[in-house]
């Protein structure tokens, strides 16, 4: 990482089976873990590693009036088959933090009683308390990438352990650090972009933000975190949600185990595994990815738990287990140490049989117990398996608010301000129309108060729309809201379906407009029901621009979208483009903000937004893809042509980078290279700039990535204020994973470039690895 510089050098590195823990080991909590171990029978040990989810304890009739816990559920579950684990959200809706504090207290009293362990809750709290009412709901992590502000990001991550908690809740499933590298994956806004690097950092800074500094001993404050996807779930072959990927080994170590290695050095305490299947392989089966990367390569004690039914799906989807219980058997052979079953208990019962029948080792097991019970511990839950919610006073508070809202306006993009258009003057008539400009479930995507966030209009309303949000600055007056295509009203996750159009109607009201803002772009989704056929933008959508930028009048185009949607038949006809991806709940005061120009622009794009259906690409493509010719006349028509490159974002200012320097031109592995350039503001306006570093390999034994990110910073300057800027890069981040799974770093020159300027630095030595990990 070359902000906070980590030095390999390859006298000191750790053979394997040497290295030093993850976590340092703390003998009190392994000794009391031993003794329970020692007095645990087998149904409960195999309890231990059971998820149930909150639906099967849930009693349905009498929650009409409120909800209300099943007893002999409860009895069932915790009683008889000794669950240790639940999760998910009661009713499948967002509920009051005094509601959430009571259920969990029935349900660990119910635990302490029955085996004597606190169970463990969960919950995707994945950008601010989403499932928590009157709670904080931040920026989406594609947001939250857009920023390249690593305060922010460890500050989102703060304001949500701290909301969380107050609902008694102890874990929550997050980060996301999946790298967003197809944009027809309908998961791509649920992480920090593309890059591996981008993910890697802010993946630690949440997870110190949610967990704090010692992981052994989490805080009143602070929550357990679960890094998810692991890994490569981010490039399915298919584009669509939990279907098969094909990463070469090399990318899988190189790029998407990345962030994974860099949360469990953090601290880490848990990982949930990615759904879907790699070259042929299940993730939940994969004994190598699971038991030797990561805890083995890592000397890592932490948990690993499963998705949403997915050692059921080894059999039922997947065919490489004939029954259910040869599923468990595989799973739990292969690392997994509690199943997220959700639905039934029949895991327990095939589980026991299988170590009766020696098909499970009695070890196996008591790691996996293990681990179960060390994160109870280091969460406190055997001291405090509740707590009094009354002590979190700042929830939902202002201070957190203004959290929130920062986030936001960091990280909305403008793309496009053909003539200084933006920004505008008070007392501009606008007409604001697209089915994006009046509804707060655009504004915070899925997992927003329920799974395909469509009830968010029904609970966010003390938050203001796009719409409300411009009326309170420009006044209402000025404001005239004439949307031409709305969505059509939710049913069966009809997120994509729109009504019929009355684009005539926006159309005859741009006559009394100086300007017209578009917003348009996407419903909001979750997971496999977001999949789609076509990432090109709605054809309504799309006829509705071409319609109002026909009138004469200068439209402003507003992207409210959870991936890239092809727009290149219309962007050509805006004089500007914001993209404000998936803000939350403050996303509509932040674009009002930053249209009227009391905030300046500083988000950038944390992904390649592409202009083609048949031309995605990533930033850090290998060369040949940007080839136009081969030898003689043949045309290669492997141009590299996108609508907007990763890391792209203006600003109402300009900046100037001079003095580009490193403070050494030649370098060794185990080398830090001191990396400085100054930043001038060279408008008239204050604002945040990010200054990003990247390196080009000129030569490699595999070939190299066009360029690679890696190291970032985030100022402010004044008017006619220079600052510079000093980046830390570690030698041994220039190196790469080889074709023979090595890493290796070789000797010859490097581009190291930043803000348009370049310089080279040479290694003059060449290092393999012979351990897995730098």
């Amino acid at each position: 990482m070359a902000m906070t510089t980590v030095m390999c050098a390859g006298a000191i590195a750790l053979a394997v089976g040497q290295t030093a823990p993850a976590i340092p080991s703390d003998p009190v909590i392994e000794a009391n873990i031993q003794q329970w171990l020692k007095k645990m029978t087998l149904e409960e040990k195999i309890g231990q590693m059971c998820e149930i989810t909150i639906d099967v304890v849930t009693d349905f009739e009498k929650s009409r009036d409120g909800f209300t816990l099943s007893e002999a559920m409860l009895d069932t579950v915790i009683g008889k088959y000794k669950v240790g684990s639940l999760l998910n959200v009661p009713l499948s809706v967002a509920q009051k933090k005094e509601v959430w504090a009571k259920a969990i207290r029935q349900i660990q009293e119910k635990s302490i009683k029955e085996i004597g362990i606190p169970c463990i809750y969960g919950v995707d709290e994945i950008h601010g308390t989403t499932y928590t009412l009157d709670g904080t709901l931040f920026p989406q992590g594609v947001n939250m990438g857009a920023t390249f502000n690593r305060t922010l990001v460890r500050r989102g991550a703060e304001i949500s352990a701290y909301e969380t908690k107050a609902s008694c809740v102890p874990w929550t499933y997050a980060p996301v650090v999946d790298l967003g590298r197809d944009p027809r994956w309908p998961r791509m806004w649920e992480n920090y972009g593309e890059d591996a690097y981008l993910n890697t950092v802010m993946g630690v800074e949440a997870v110190l933000g949610f967990q704090g500094s010692d992981p052994n001993h989490i805080g009143r404050y602070n929550v357990a975190a679960c890094v998810k996807h692991y890994m490569g779930y981010g490039v399915p072959v298919s584009g669509k949600d939990r279907t098969p990927s094909a990463i070469p080994r090399s990318e899988l170590r190189e790029k998407h185990f990345a962030p994974y290695l860099a949360a469990i050095r953090a601290g880490a305490l848990s990982v949930m595994v990615n759904s879907a299947v790699d070259n042929g392989m299940p993730f939940h089966a994969n004994k190598e990815l699971l038991t030797d990367w990561l805890k083995r390569d890592l000397n890592w004690d932490g948990l690993i738990v499963t998705d949403w039914a997915d050692i059921n799906n080894l059999c039922t989807r997947d065919h490489i287990a004939a029954t259910k219980k040869e599923a468990i058997k595989i799973a739990i052979n292969a690392g997994i140490d509690m199943s997220m079953v959700p639905y039934e208990t029949s895991f327990c019962t095939y589980l026991k049989e299988l170590v009766e029948e020696g098909e499970v080792p009695k070890s196996r097991i008591d790691d996996a117990v293990a681990r179960v019970l060390r994160l109870k511990y280091r969460l406190g839950l055997f001291d405090n398996p509740y707590w009094d919610i009354a002590e979190y006073d700042k929830f939902g508070s202002p201070e957190h608010a203004d959290g929130a809202l920062c986030a936001a306006e960091e990280s909305e993009v403008l793309l496009k301000n053909d003539g200084n258009l933006l920004p505008l003057k008070q007392g501009t008539k606008i007409l604001l129309a697209g089915p994006n400009a009046n509804l707060m479930r655009c504004l915070n995507g899925g997992w927003s108060y329920s799974w395909q966030g469509h009830r968010a209009d029904e609970f966010a309303g003390a938050y203001n729309t796009i719409y409300e949000a411009l009326c309170n600055k420009f006044g209402k007056d000025n404001i005239t809201y004439e949307p031409g295509v709305t969505y059509a009203p939710y049913k069966n996750d009809n997120w994509w379906e729109e009504n019929p159009v009355e684009i005539e109607k926006a159309v005859a009201a741009a006559a009394n407009a100086d300007v017209i803002i578009a917003c348009i772009g996407e419903n909001s989704y979750c997971e496999t029901p977001g999949n789609l056929n076509d990432l090109t933008l709605s054809a309504n959508q799309r006829n509705l621009v071409k319609a109002l930028a026909a009138t004469g009048k200068p439209v402003i185009l507003v992207l409210n979208e959870g991936r890239p949607r092809i727009i290149n038949d219309i962007e050509p006809l805006a004089k500007a483009v914001v993209h404000v991806m998936l803000p939350g709940n403050y996303g509509g005061d932040a674009l009002a903000n930053l249209l009227a120009g009391d905030v300046n622009f500083s988000g950038k794009l944390p992904y390649t937004y592409p202009k083609y259906i048949n031309s995605l690409a990533t930033y850090d493509y290998k060369p040949c893809e940007n080839v136009g010719q081969m030898a003689g006349n043949y045309n290669y028509d492997a141009v590299m042509d996108v609508q907007w490159p990763f890391g792209f974002g203006l600003s109402y200012t300009s900046y100037a980078y001079s003095n580009l320097k490193v403070d050494k031109s030649s370098f060794a592995p185990g080398d830090v290279i001191t990396v400085s350039v100054d930043v001038t503001n060279t408008g008239s306006v204050e604002g945040k700039e990010s200054v990003l570093l990247y390196s080009s390999d000129l030569v490699a034994s595999s070939t190299p990535d066009i360029k690679r990110l890696r190291g970032f910073d985030k100022i402010s300057l004044k008017p006619g204020e220079t600052k510079t800027v000093t980046l830390k890069l570690a030698a041994d981040d220039l190196a790469f994973v080889g074709y023979d799974g090595l890493w290796r770093l070789e000797k010859g020159d490097f581009v190291l470039a930043c803000g348009g300027k370049t310089v080279t630095v040479t290694c003059t030595d060449t290092k393999v690895w012979n351990t897995p990990n730098r």
